[in-house]
């Protein structure tokens, strides 16, 4: 089973987590979500979760939920477990986890500053790190704009290291109709790195004249 640490920080999109977290199910995978402090304040904010208190089983129930009820997202289809970001002692703050990957998304400016620094003050820092250092996949979603000098470092500097970087832009030309239509677009090209097939968006097909 493909394992995946998902990472939900504080910049705008919680909505691309969480349809990423659902795809990442149906899949059959088993996926570790962390939560950073604004991630959860982005969570309740944007679609009502309000979990920022309560133990990491009823968070999963909760994000479960969501998934069931907005995306169809069967319990039975793969795992999902939550872990604390000041928990620095899961295994993922090991090299030897080795996740098939590690998605942020949505990619606070901070964290992706932190991320490129190597400085690791919590669990979300760490496990990126690891990845990096293990010459894993590590997937960061940027969703900020304008970009300054400094973020634009920031994103050349994990990219030299191995990461992607996939900024939150969701194209035109699939003549979107709705804000889901838009998430899925962003959410199918993490996938498509991911390599795990979807059918979120259409794909481009020059108009013939």
């Amino acid at each position: 089973m493909a394992s995946f640490v998902v990472a939900l920080t504080g910049a705008s999109g919680a909505l691309y987590c969480l349809r990423l977290i659902g795809e990442l199910l149906r899949s059959g995978g088993e996926v570790e979500l962390i939560v950073s402090p604004s991630g959860f304040l982005i969570l309740a904010q944007e679609v009502g979760l309000n979990v920022a208190d309560k133990e990491a089983a009823q968070v999963a129930e909760e994000v479960r939920s969501f998934l069931s009820e907005h995306y169809r997202v069967e319990s039975t289809e793969g795992s999902l477990h939550v872990t604390a970001n000041t928990n620095l002692m899961s295994r993922f703050a090991s090299g030897s986890a080795r996740p098939s990957a590690m998605i942020v998304v949505p990619c606070s400016m901070g964290t992706l500053s932190r991320i490129a620094h190597g400085n690791s003050g919590n669990l979300i820092e760490r496990a990126a790190d690891c990845v990096l250092k293990e010459r894993g996949e590590l997937l960061l979603v940027p969703r900020e704009t304008p970009l300054n000098q400094i973020h634009l470092e920031n994103m050349l500097k994990v990219s030299r290291a191995g990461a992607h970087i996939i900024p939150a832009m969701p194209a035109f030309y699939t003549k979107p109709e709705s804000i889901d239509d838009m998430v899925d677009f962003v959410v199918g090209r993490v996938l498509d790195i991911l390599r795990i097939k979807s059918t979120l968006y259409k794909r481009w097909s020059p108009v013939e004249e």
